[in-house]
């Protein structure tokens, strides 16, 4: 009986990366509840490529836990596979940022009065020429989120303010509450009807965002008015 010939090898194919469906994939899930990850799978979103869950992986296997990979140094990094120059910086960057977000945050300016916003307010509001209307973001104890942001200018009435503009910057931010505050050209600050109107329109839409407008506050020639402490647009 003839021997058949033998089949010359079969050419040596590498390693193929696994396919995972896009539900699977480390980016979609960070997306969606990052809390619920695996290390491996944030690692992977951190050094992307090819084979990032591969990668992570092999971080690990090598190092052990986050905190060795953190203390790694780059040529160490470099020397797992699947782990280049770019992405030992990117892990080098990513560990540096953890450690920031332990350092106690520098305890930000509290609003504790009108007196106390307007101080804040008047800087941008000296010498205009028309009213201008800001919006100063605050967190739940009333902690400054930043500089006053400047909503409108113009004639201050309920029918050319839009006041889902006044939420917008609070929304983005996700602050907690808000003081608002425009000035009077003329120099003094005794709130009009126009005042009043657009006051009960801004406390009643932050009512319905969850968002809290504290005070609306009026600006004239180093004076000011609180429309909350005179129960204007308030009730």
């Amino acid at each position: 009986m003839a021997q058949l010939p033998l089949l010359p090898p079969a050419p040596y194919a590498p390693r193929q990366a696994v396919r995972r469906s896009i539900r699977d994939q480390p980016a979609h899930r960070v997306m969606h509840d990052s809390g619920a990850c695996s290390t491996a799978e944030l690692l992977a979103v951190v050094i992307g490529g090819s084979q990032p869950l591969e990668a992570a992986q092999a971080l690990l296997a090598r190092f052990g836990s986050l905190h060795s990979i953190a203390r790694a140094a780059i040529p160490e990094l470099t020397q797992v596979p699947g782990v280049g120059t770019n992405t030992a910086v990117r892990l080098k960057a990513a560990a540096e940022i953890s450690r920031r977000l332990l350092a106690p945050e520098a305890e930000r300016r509290q609003i504790r009065s009108p007196a106390d916003a307007a101080a804040i307010f008047q800087p941008f509001l000296m010498h205009r020429d028309q009213e201008y209307l800001y919006v100063l973001l605050l967190d739940t104890r009333n902690r400054l989120l930043g500089d006053p942001v400047e909503v409108y200018h113009g004639s201050l009435n309920t029918s050319l303010i839009r006041v889902c503009e006044v939420y917008r910057p609070a929304v983005r931010a996700n602050a907690a509450a808000v003081i608002v505050c425009h000035n009077h050209p003329s120099g003094d600050p005794a709130p009009s009807p126009e005042d009043v109107a657009v006051t009960r329109a801004i406390v009643e839409a932050g009512k319905l965002l969850d968002i809290e407008c504290l005070d609306h506050i009026v600006c004239g020639v180093a004076r000011h008015a609180s429309m909350k402490e005179r129960g204007l647009g308030f009730g």
